[in-house]
């Protein structure tokens, strides 16, 4: 099958961590390759009718990951972990987690609780360690078909287009993180207005969030979707939000801040947005870390001196994707975030689309 294979490749590793994203996507160590489909007992085959270029694959590309967790991934592979298939003619949200159970290997602890996304054993068994679209047993969505067992394949619902279904995936995520946050505040301030972080507005309202939501957007286009998604209030910067609601002491040629948000939701993925989720937050609230920030530094002193709280959110359970797929029929206006629907074979300008880009594989004959 076709399909786009990501091989590591040190000096390009460094390079692109160094440039960054402009970094030629013509050297980025992606080719489309012709790949074989394996088979595997208890896994049924799934064509790949659309599949998501996340912010993780991005920073994957461009070095940005952090080393840490390169053990729990294998290549070379066929990137693509938010998928939307389709199996007997029916759409189905696809489930990438590979854990003891895709494995044949008894549950971990974790597993044992319904805790699939914190699996112990996901580096374990006769599979290569990872997820569809970081394994290299298992091609992911940037291919035209995938590998799934039958309990990974959430129907779509009635009504819901496929572009909207294919955000499946991160809105799971988003929906464990804003879990997190219960019992809810009164308020929420989002950092950045990217894809994740207009997830986390939308479904915030779709859970019932009633207090307010304020974001802090970028770029105005952002902004006009907030207020559309249903926020109370945009500010321009991380600084404005802050000068909004905290009070700045100064002392030679230091500055301090009391006060803030309740919680923080950080959607920007990086280093710097981490920062200022740190400061955003008042004494005894909390961070909730969407965005996938890799190596940096960060003042740590918020966690005493401000008693501030951080929760994280990487995956989900089986019923936080069950939830998730059944929100999609309310979140009407998802299709909204993205940036373009791109052959295999014109990857190089899905990964420069603004906005959330997806591949649609044209199924050989």
């Amino acid at each position: 099958m076709k399909a786009l294979l990501y091989t590591p490749s040190l000096p390009r590793f460094f390079a692109a961590r160094a440039i960054g994203k402009r970094f030629p996507k013509g050297l980025l160590p992606l080719t489309l390759a012709q790949v074989p489909l394996p088979e595997r007992p208890g896994f049924v085959k799934v064509k790949v009718r659309l599949s998501g270029v996340c912010g993780s694959d991005l920073s994957l590309l461009y070095g940005k990951s952090p080393p840490s967790i390169s053990p729990f991934f294998s290549f070379p592979a066929v990137l693509g972990h938010e998928i939307l298939g389709e199996v007997e003619g029916s759409l189905v949200a696809v489930n990438p987690l590979l854990t003891c159970a895709d494995r044949g290997l008894p549950p971990c602890p974790a597993c044992q609780r319904g805790e699939e996304g914190l699996c112990q054993n996901v580096a374990e068994g006769p599979l290569a360690p990872g997820m569809l679209g970081y394994n290299r047993d298992l091609p992911g969505g940037w291919g035209e078909w995938v590998l799934a067992r039958p309990e990974r394949l959430y129907p779509l619902p009635e009504g819901v287009p496929e572009e909207r279904g294919v955000l499946a995936e991160p809105l799971a995520v988003v929906v464990r993180g804003l879990n997190k946050l219960r019992p809810w505040p009164r308020e929420i301030l989002v950092l950045g207005m990217g894809t994740l972080g207009l997830l986390a507005l939308k479904a915030l309202r779709a859970l019932g969030f009633s207090g307010k939501v304020y974001g802090v957007a970028k770029y105005p286009h952002q902004a006009e979707r907030a207020w559309a998604f249903g926020a109370d209030g945009i500010y321009g910067s991380a600084k404005e939000a802050l000068w909004e609601r905290a009070r700045r002491y100064r002392y030679l040629l230091f500055e301090g801040y009391r006060g803030g948000y309740e919680a923080v939701i950080e959607a920007s993925g990086s280093g710097l947005g981490f920062r200022q989720a740190l400061t955003l937050a008042q004494e005894g609230g909390r961070v909730l870390l969407l965005g996938a920030p890799g190596l940096d530094w960060a003042d740590l002193s918020p966690f005493w001196f401000k008693e501030v709280g951080l929760v994280g959110s990487y995956t989900y359970t089986h019923e936080e994707f069950s939830q998730a797929v059944g929100l999609l029929p309310e979140l009407r206006g998802l299709e909204e975030l993205l940036g373009g629907i791109f052959p295999l074979e014109a990857w190089p300008q899905a990964l420069a689309a603004k906005g959330k880009a997806l591949f649609r594989p044209a199924i050989s004959s």
